[in-house]
């Protein structure tokens, strides 16, 4: 009786379990079938050119891989028009990519388009719920409250930290170029020929400039942005920037297919977890326990000597978040895992974007003796108390900085490092509803038919957008037929300022993208950018010791030719000159 209970029982539940399975599957193949097939057919993007492929080839590769994006984006626009449509994940799959900047103008600043969930997700996963994370009123309240952090006053003040560094690591790089070696680290295999050497050469030693730049960085966004002393310059095994490294050495290599299923099925990460989620995992401690330190040592000091969070005067971006986290008003607090988060994202952010334009900025110069010249004739030719950085603690710091950001071909250097270099190649938007785009060049369809310049184009919600920044910085229609040579000079014949439909960007660039999720970091990163390079270059000659090109992960990353598997590197030769 029991046994035919149990059978029926057992009978009941496969076949409960079997009807359950066909409507998965069933719901899996409308699914399917409504994306490749019907879905396609009403997309609006359909209608506009673009490239061709095969039922699942993507172009991706075409369109972020900086190795190929330069001539594919040029090939493109010259076939079909500023704003077209590529393929993501299949041919079903229409994303749009325009180097109209009415378009992208329209795209950055409207509200209708966000980052798609899939790249906050990652973003999240490793900073957790940061600025860069962040949409609508959340991200809106967050950009007002650190808006104080970045301003001119504000950044003035930091700019003893900022000689102080730049100082610190002058001293690290003579005691280096006084080594008899010119190996840069038995660690790895010789270097590739670099495309240029000088003759004769005054190197006296190989370093890894990438390197000992993100080491600076971190210590300045470490005392400006949170009034702590990492020491990493002094300590290159400090725990908080060893974990860092580690951490993007794994998203450097950019998602697997394992990490991409993580992205809809979280749990697998939690049931098969590889090196990839251990090292990140174990980062993430790390970064956690000293964070969770910072923000109580902080949150006493500043709850020992302040009445109330109206008193807090302090400009720094951790004082200002706890701050809002003191603030009588409930709605305005972060909890401490969101302060978390964002002094993670800001250690990030304000450390290795600029450290890479530093060392994009040496490595350009080394390729380019005329204008390294220049350069070093120009900040020598400052008065002596303003053109020597051990000076200032004699000197206001201030003043000394307002000299070295007036100088105009030490700027025309920055910004052409910039514009040829971005340390973020593009990025994504979603539209959350239907919406018309504005154009302002032509765009010819599929059938011939024109849309003209003042008319829109159609886009259907969860459509993806991709903001070509190096597209727009490379533009032979904004920037001239030198649009891809490094040129300094072309700044002088600016307007001044700039207009920014001709220019367009903050700056007259699109490195720091636009709209309300511009970079708030700009003027901080320029600065401190100008103030390295005026401490270096009147010591050191430098020359290329490697083939180098770029990589894109996070951001857009040097690698020796030939040496990918060793990640981020950038070997030059440095000489010392004599003063």
């Amino acid at each position: 009786m029991l046994t035919s209970i149990a059978s029926t029982l057992s009978l009941s539940l496969l076949k409960a379990c079997s009807v359950v399975l066909l409507i998965l599957v069933a719901r899996g193949l409308v699914w399917l079938i409504n994306m490749m097939i019907v879905a396609p057919m009403f997309d609006p993007l359909k209608k506009i050119q673009g490239p061709d492929g095969s039922p699942l080839q993507n172009h991706f590769r075409e369109v972020m891989d900086p190795s190929v994006s330069p001539n594919t984006h040029e090939k493109w626009v010259r076939s079909f028009g500023k704003t077209f449509r590529f393929h993501g994940f299949g041919r079903h799959d229409f994303r749009l990519l325009s180097v109209d900047f009415c378009v992208m103008s329209h795209v950055l600043n409207s509200p209708i388009y966000e980052k798609p969930w899939q790249t906050r997700t990652l973003l999240t996963n490793l900073f957790g719920r940061g600025i860069f994370a962040m949409e609508g009123a959340e991200h809106k309240a967050l950009r007002k409250l650190i808006a104080p952090a970045f301003s001119t006053q504000s950044i003035k003040a930091m700019t003893p930290i900022f000689f102080q560094k730049a100082e610190e690591l002058r001293e690290k790089w003579e005691s280096l170029a006084s080594s008899p070696t010119l190996v840069e680290d038995a660690n790895f295999p010789p270097l590739p020929a670099p495309p240029y050497s000088p003759s004769p050469s005054f190197a006296e030693a190989v370093i890894d400039i990438a390197h000992w730049f993100s080491l600076a960085t971190f210590d300045v966004i470490g005392l400006a942005g949170f009034d702590y002393h990492f020491h990493a310059l002094q300590c290159e095994s400090e725990e908080v920037y060893l974990a860092y490294r580690n951490m993007f050495r794994v998203a450097d290599k950019g998602p697997k297919l394992q990490e991409l299923i993580q992205l809809y099925l979280p749990i697998i990460e939690r049931i098969f977890p590889n090196e990839a989620t251990r090292i990140t995992g174990e980062s993430q401690r790390v970064i956690s326990e000293a964070g969770q330190q910072l923000i109580q040592s902080k949150k006493c000091a500043i709850l020992a000597e302040k009445a109330s969070a109206s008193e807090i005067k302090e400009k720094d971006i951790l004082s200002l978040l706890i701050k809002s986290n003191l603030s009588a008003d409930i709605s305005g607090r972060l909890s401490d895992a969101d302060l978390l988060s964002q002094l993670s994202t800001f250690l990030f952010a304000g450390s290795d974007s600029t450290s890479l334009t530093m060392s994009w900025c040496i490595h350009l110069l080394s390729l380019h003796p005329g204008v390294q010249g220049r350069l070093r004739s120009e900040l020598n030719s400052m008065s002596p108390c303003a053109s020597n950085s051990s000076s200032v603690s004699g000197y206001s710091a201030s003043t000394h900085a307002e000299a070295i950001d007036g100088l105009p071909f030490l700027d025309a250097v920055v910004r052409e490092t910039l514009r040829l270099c971005p340390p973020v190649h593009g990025t994504m938007r979603v539209a959350t509803r239907d919406d018309n785009i504005p154009i302002s060049s032509p765009i010819v369809l599929r059938n011939g038919m024109i849309i003209q310049p003042g008319e829109t184009i159609h886009l259907r919600k969860g459509s993806y957008v991709h903001v070509p920044i190096e597209a727009l910085n490379f533009s032979t229609d904004i920037w001239g037929e030198d649009a891809r040579l490094f040129n300094p000079d072309r700044w002088s014949s600016l307007p001044h300022p700039a207009r920014a439909p001709s220019h367009p960007g903050i700056a007259n660039l699109m490195t720091f993208s636009f709209g309300p999720h511009a970079c708030p970091g700009w003027k901080f990163s320029m600065l401190q950018t100008k103030i390295f390079l005026a401490t270096l270059i009147p010591h050191f000659v430098f020359e290329p010791a490697a083939d180098i090109q770029k990589f894109n992960a996070i951001l857009t990353r040097p690698y020796v030719y030939d040496q990918f598997e060793f990640g981020t590197r950038l070997p030059v030769k440095i000489g010392r000159v004599n003063l």
